[in-house]
């Protein structure tokens, strides 16, 4: 059994612990063909799912070309995915020479997209989400296409439901949600008008120390604020586990494209995350609100049985995430916004 530390010493750990591959991911990088491109590299999630599948191939023993895209409107950002071992290339994905440009890479993995402040801004929301990736399944229609979606996508279901499945029917609360759906529409499309292998990731929410539903939760904590008890439960995965998933995922594309919800296995309160992190950050938590009987839920049987469950407990993420925040160390500054039960991000 893999052993964790009591804490994340710092980010060059943090990086470390986000891009370890497991054996399953090293056999996957093995067996792939083909070279590999992060469209949207530059955000939360692309620098260490990039960095793992660098790994992987390199324990592996594979060649491959592994391509990230992005803007990249911060320069220290490239240098550090370059860093990494990952070839970059600059430009907006929206302008369609630079996108017509981009080579034909067998596997591409699509993470751009636009959340924060997708209500004021709703038409490049639309854009980023929809528009964007009927662009992406047009030019790489021959490749294999791995798209990040939302659990957003799903209505607000009876906590003790156990989560939405994938065949559920999807109904969107706001604009964002709509454009997400979209998104996994373009995909779909492209998928059956080419004949395109897709699998679509409902992630729902992975978390690390530095952003997440926990940090959320424990800002309002330590800083003394309401925790609003609305949206009162949740689920989670640590963000190295939802990495090694979506890496796999490419052996599960398909066309018609297959949807998978990625996340833990629990349905987790946030009244009780918050007085854990009260205890641990030694605050006594204030509330706000009560829990309504419905929440933002998914249910990852599907991908458990593909996968197998995570492999970081949830009170390990926790404990690494009030040890984080004691030593008041850097976080993102992205509030996931899970609370939000109108949809309106």
């Amino acid at each position: 059994m893999r052993k964790y530390p009591d804490k994340i010493e710092n980010e060059d750990a943090l990086e470390e612990q986000m891009s370890r591959p497991g054996k399953e991911v090293v056999e996957w990088a093995r067996r792939l063909d083909g070279d590999i491109i992060f469209l949207g590299i530059a955000g939360k999630i692309g620098p260490s799912l990039a960095h793992m599948a660098r790994r992987a191939c390199d324990e592996a023993g594979v060649k491959k070309r592994i391509i990230g895209i992005s803007r990249f409107s911060n320069a220290e950002e490239k240098k550090h995915i370059e860093e990494l071992g990952i070839e970059t290339m600059q430009g907006d994905l929206l302008d369609t020479a630079f996108l017509k440009s981009l080579p034909q890479v067998k596997n591409v993995f699509f993470l751009a997209g636009m959340k924060f402040g997708a209500e004021d801004n709703l038409s490049l929301t639309w854009g980023m989400n929809t528009f964007l990736p009927g662009l992406v399944a047009e030019h790489f229609k021959d490749s294999r296409i791995v798209a990040y979606s939302t659990g957003c996508i799903y209505p607000l279901v009876p906590v003790e439901s156990g989560g939405s499945v994938e065949t559920d029917r999807p109904e969107p609360a706001g604009e964002y949600a709509q454009s997400c759906l979209g998104r996994e529409r373009m995909f779909e499309y492209g998928s059956k008008k080419y004949g395109t292998p897709v699998t679509i990731i409902r992630l729902n929410y992975a978390v690390e120390p530095r952003y997440g539903v926990l940090v959320d939760i424990a800002t309002k904590v330590k800083n003394q604020q309401p925790v609003d008890l609305a949206m009162g439960y949740f689920n989670i995965i640590w963000q190295g586990d939802a990495n090694a998933m979506v890496l796999r995922s490419t052996e599960h594309a398909q066309s018609p494209a297959l949807a998978l919800n990625i996340t833990g296995e629990e349905t987790l309160s946030v009244r009780a995350i918050a007085q854990q992190f009260g205890e641990l950050l030694d605050v006594e938590p204030v509330f706000s609100g009560k829990e309504a009987p419905t929440a933002l839920l998914s249910n990852p049987a599907k991908a458990s049985a593909l996968f197998g469950p995570a492999t970081v407990p949830v009170e390990k993420i926790i404990q690494w995430t009030a040890a984080w925040m004691k030593e008041n160390k850097k976080l993102l500054g992205k509030p996931t916004h899970f609370e939000v039960r109108d949809g309106k991000y």
